[in-house]
């Protein structure tokens, strides 16, 4: 890997997603009651935000192999994923602040982010609903026939033991469809640890039993996660479907305002000591690329960050008759 060209992309992309976690954490703090805390008339971004801090090196490594006319689909814990497959920075960080100039117009939020222009069909607040979205972008993809292009289907550990992943494997591999399912094993269900409540060899085991390839990765190694998709992304180009399984860890709690007090703090000290940045970092000095090339990346980040916070703040507020767009009508011009 050239350190100066595809090691400093990664790094740039993950500084990227963890500059922006940052920021729409602090500016989370407040807005929503749960977990002992009430809302405050302070924060700028309101209702529950998943953060993916530490995970940044799946959706770094996976989606530096797509294309803007690749789809993707997403979980409740997005915002990486959305960044990395091409998504508008500042827009992204109004949508979270709900102003007008958001991807939704404001009204999407964080777990409802979409971007069709760079293939991004959506966050989802529903475990595990990605991922028949996937199937269904990828079987239009093969009957249009127009190009290579594929869908990857991000989705969690949780996911594996509600009925839309089984259901949407088995739909995957009888019509041989183009998708990359990515399994982000962080770990934790919401405040359950995995592990206990899943039976089997988790991911990979359920996807072999559906003769789905499966492949193991360090998902806190962006290199090795890039190595690994770009063969993966490779095969499903040219045949059917495979599941990359990247065995990462969510630092933070289920949402911003969760202290995660259920997990044990030494299993999570243990967890960063294997943080994906600073691991990238350290290789790439290694390999000889200059700190201050780095710190520039990570500076640049957060100036960029900084840039949209400010973008955010001073952007309209959707007018109200938006209230009235978006919404489905049964028929007979009754609104229900």
């Amino acid at each position: 890997m050239d350190p100066s060209n595809s090691g400093t992309a990664l790094y740039r992309a993950m500084v990227r997603i963890r500059a922006f976690e940052n920021a729409a954490e602090a500016a989370s703090q407040g807005g929503v009651s749960a977990y002992g805390q009430q809302a405050a008339g302070a924060a700028k971004v309101r209702g529950p935000l998943h953060l993916s801090t530490g995970q940044e090196a799946v959706p770094a490594g996976v989606c530096a192999h797509l294309r803007a006319s690749d789809y993707l689909t997403s979980t409740h814990r997005g915002h990486g994923h959305t960044l990395a497959k091409g998504a508008d920075l500042a827009r992204m960080m109004c949508e979270l602040f709900g102003k007008a100039t958001g991807f939704n117009g404001g009204k999407g939020g964080s777990m409802h982010i979409a971007d069709f222009s760079v293939g991004m069909l959506g966050a989802n607040g529903v475990v595990a609903a990605g991922l028949p979205i996937a199937v269904g972008a990828a079987h239009a993809q093969k009957l249009l026939r127009k190009s290579d292009d594929i869908t990857v289907c991000f989705f969690g550990d949780g996911a594996i033991n509600r009925g839309p992943f089984l259901e949407a494997l088995n739909w995957a591999r009888v019509y041989t469809l183009p998708v990359l399912f990515v399994c982000e094993d962080n770990r934790w269900s919401a405040t359950t640890a995995s592990g206990p409540m899943t039976a089997g060899d988790g991911a990979s085991a359920r996807a072999a039993s559906m003769d789905i390839a499966a492949t193991q990765v360090d998902g806190n190694d962006v290199f090795a996660v890039h190595e690994t998709a770009a063969r993966l992304v490779a095969e499903v180009r040219g045949g059917g479907p495979r599941l990359l399984h990247a065995l990462t860890y969510r630092v933070k709690g289920h949402v911003s305002v969760d202290l995660a007090a259920y997990r044990d703090p030494a299993e999570l000290a243990a967890a960063l000591e294997t943080d994906p940045i600073a691991r990238a970092r350290g290789h790439l000095l290694d390999i000889g690329v200059a700190a201050a090339t780095l710190d520039a990346i990570e500076n640049a980040a957060r100036d960029e960050v900084d840039t949209a916070l400010a973008v955010a703040d001073a952007a309209p507020w959707p007018d109200a008759s938006a209230a009235f767009t978006d919404v489905q009508t049964t028929g007979a011009g009754q609104w229900h």
